[in-house]
C-alpha cells in the first residue's frame, strides 16, 4: 500500500480519518502495519501491502 492512499482512505464505519502505524516498509510501499480509526478506534490490518478495510464483523479471524 502506498502511503499516498491515506489522502483518500477513511474509516468504513463512520467515514472519519484513519491513522497509520507502519511495522514494515519497502521504499514508499507499506508492507505490514495497521490503520486505526481516529473516532471508532477500530484497527484495520495491512498485510502483504493490502489494507483490509472490511468492518470487523465481516473479517475472517
Amino acid at each position: 500500500m502506498k502511503e499516498s492512499l491515506m489522502d483518500i482512505l477513511c474509516d468504513p464505519l463512520d467515514k472519519s480519518e484513519l491513522e497509520l502505524e507502519v511495522d514494515e516498509r519497502d521504499g514508499d510501499e507499506i508492507i505490514e502495519g495497521r490503520l486505526i480509526g481516529t473516532v471508532t478506534g477500530e484497527v484495520y490490518p495491512i498485510e502483504d501491502g493490502i489494507p483490509n478495510l472490511l468492518p470487523p464483523d465481516m473479517r475472517d479471524n
